[in-house]
């Protein structure tokens, strides 16, 4: 090796430690001072106390979860993963009941209004996180919809350098992903001799999910589209040794790893990976899944409860497509009207650039309807683009991921534009005022950009909140000027129907004994879509337990509370001040949206 080469090679890897190691001494001392707070002596007010807090859980956050940091802009550990060694995570849940000793140090009564209840929602959070701990969720750090076959890729496609210092930072992480893969590897083997792993059926894409990160030509891996075209005022000289080095990391860190990582999931993983769907069949599965209903839905409601409002939703939305179809002239039965959504050809687009073109569309239509709507509304743009093809297959119909104003990113609608014949026009309106406005992107850039805020409540959230706005948001079409035909009616109650369908099967697998094909059945019968989205739908569901519930869970909340308000104020309802009453604290759990909503009526009657 040149001596120079050699010398200036031994400089970076000498300030890679030195940086290493000052994030472990920051977060050493962050450790030490939330002992110091949660002490039975420690000075200070209150107040003073939980402001300290705030902003050390910020700092921990930040050092502690750099894929966090990216996705907020915030410029700490860019260049790294989070760790997730055995030690680590250990550590990390020490850290949480220490902070939440902290927390409980503090005196609610002292505080002000506005500080009791961001230290409410905070004290909620930790001590989520702390009842958590009872359940090993690290034992499942892979399946068909998450994991560093796909995780990897995503938080890298979300950076945005702006110099060859950003640029330097990616290849950090290249160069380290072998680690995360590595350690995603040990806790699976963990996971296989506690007895827990995903289901085997939904693993089956798995394999082809990796062998997808496998590409001969380094410059065609999805890992590497930022060092495609760099900025030419980067020096050329340098662009080509930042390229070069991308490419090295690539062949000799990541390709290994990910080989690594395929061999065991097809030789060791997938063999001995569980045969049953339900949660509740794992060790201590009752409570974790009743944990996990809580957690999603911000309620105190049972898995039976929910399931029978479910049974409810699926009734009530099904006479009202039944009304739909009598509307359209069909004269078939209610399956053969299924049959003919799924089958006739005028409802499918032949390429995947005039699905996209059309999902465009859609969405510059529905733009300017939001000022009937808001108030208020972000600045952060959005665009719609393609799932990324290594996922698509596996992946849900759409999905949102959000922007930030920090970070200089804006947000993005996925639409998933693999196997067009299962991809209907008529679902193509709800499902973009669902994942972009006035659904997700219109909630989260506004959450996002609410300054007033600590940083947990700006970029926090509680799914029920989020993903029942977007739900709500889809029924807001008709104001907007969407669902003029039959067909686009039947499907927005489609995606309702598809929510209260949640309902039912995730409970039923989880909770009451349902079989896999029971579950798809069960939608089969009650929703027009597609064989190949159910599949994927059922499968989500079992890997992600609990989460599909908060969809028509909160939903249901915000309809009950527009109702509410429009009775009580009758004339004086204005209904952009409800939605900006809805959204202008963030995401909340349900009985603060409640509680929001009854004070804004309160001072509209005044």
């Amino acid at each position: 090796m040149n001596p120079v080469r050699a010398c200036l090679l031994c400089a970076l890897l000498l300030a890679a430690a030195d940086v290493l190691a000052d994030y472990r001494d920051e977060l050493e001392a962050l450790r030490e001072r939330v002992a110091q707070l949660a002490a039975a002596d420690a000075t200070g007010s209150d107040a003073e106390r939980f402001a300290q807090l705030v902003d050390i859980s910020y700092d921990y956050t930040m050092l502690s979860f750099p894929e966090f940091a990216t996705y907020r802009g915030d410029p700490r550990g860019q260049d790294r993963w989070t760790d997730q060694s055995e030690a680590a995570v250990k550590q990390r849940r020490v850290d949480q009941r220490q902070l939440l000793a902290a927390l409980e140090r503090i005196e609610p009564g002292a505080l002000t209004e506005g500080e009791r209840l961001n230290f409410d929602l905070l004290h909620r959070q930790v001590r989520e996180m702390v009842e958590g701990q009872r359940f090993p969720n690290e034992f499942l750090p892979l399946n068909q919809m998450s994991g560093p076959q796909q995780g990897l890729a995503q938080v890298l496609a979300i950076m945005r350098p702006r110099d060859a210092g950003g640029y330097e930072d990616m290849i950090g992480r290249l160069e380290a992903a072998g680690e995360v893969i590595d350690n995603a590897v040990l806790w699976m083997r963990k996971g296989l001799e506690a007895g827990v792993t995903p289901p085997r059926i939904t693993l089956r894409d798995v394999p082809q999910q990796i062998r997808n990160q496998l590409v001969d030509d380094a410059d065609a891996s999805p890992m590497l589209v930022a060092f495609r075209d760099l900025p030419e005022r980067i020096d050329p000289l340098l662009r080509e040794q930042l390229q070069a080095r991308a490419r090295a990391a690539y062949r000799e860190r990541i390709v290994p790893a990910y080989e690594r990582l395929l061999r065991f999931t097809e030789e060791e993983y997938l063999p001995a990976a569980r045969d049953s769907i339900a949660l509740e069949a794992l060790p201590d599965g009752q409570a974790w899944y009743a944990y996990n209903v809580r957690r999603m839905t911000s309620t105190e409601l049972t898995p039976t409860q929910i399931h029978d409002i479910g049974l409810t939703e699926v009734k009530r939305i099904r006479a009202a497509m039944d009304e739909v179809i009598a509307t359209a002239g069909f004269e078939g039965s209610f399956a053969e009207f299924l049959e003919f959504l799924r089958t006739d050809p005028q409802f499918y687009h032949s390429s995947e650039e005039a699905l996209l073109r059309e999902y465009r569309d859609i969405a510059k239509r529905a733009d300017p309807e939001l000022m009937k709507l808001f108030g208020r509304l972000p600045r952060t743009p959005y665009g719609v683009i393609e799932v990324p093809s290594y996922a698509a297959q596996s992946q849900t119909t759409a999905y949102y991921m959000g922007g930030s104003v920090r970070a200089g990113r804006p947000g993005y609608f996925y639409a998933n534009t693999y196997a067009l014949e299962t991809r209907p026009r008529w679902e193509m309106e709800a499902l973009t005022l669902h994942e972009a406005v006035p659904g997700h992107h219109l909630q989260r850039a506004l959450q996002d950009e609410l300054e007033d805020l600590p940083w947990f409540r700006q970029s926090g959230g509680y799914t029920a909140f989020t993903e029942g706005w977007g739900l709500y948001a889809e029924s807001l079409g008709e104001e907007m000027g969407f669902y003029r035909d039959p067909y686009a009616r039947f499907g927005q109650l489609t995606y309702e129907m598809w929510r209260a369908i949640r309902l039912v099967v995730d409970t039923g697998m989880h909770h009451l004994g349902w079989t896999r094909q029971q579950a798809i059945e069960y939608f089969k019968a009650n929703a027009g879509k597609q064989e190949h989205d159910i599949v994927v739908e059922v499968d989500r569901y079992i890997v992600w337990p609990g989460q599909a519930l908060a969809y028509k869970i909160g939903e249901l909340k915000i309809k009950e509370l527009r109702a509410w308000a429009t009775a009580e104020l009758g004339e004086r309802f204005d209904i952009r001040g409800f939605h900006d009453t809805v959204l202008g604290s963030g995401a909340v759990p349900l009985a603060l949206l409640e509680a929001n909503v009854r004070a804004w009526v309160e001072a509209r009657r005044q």
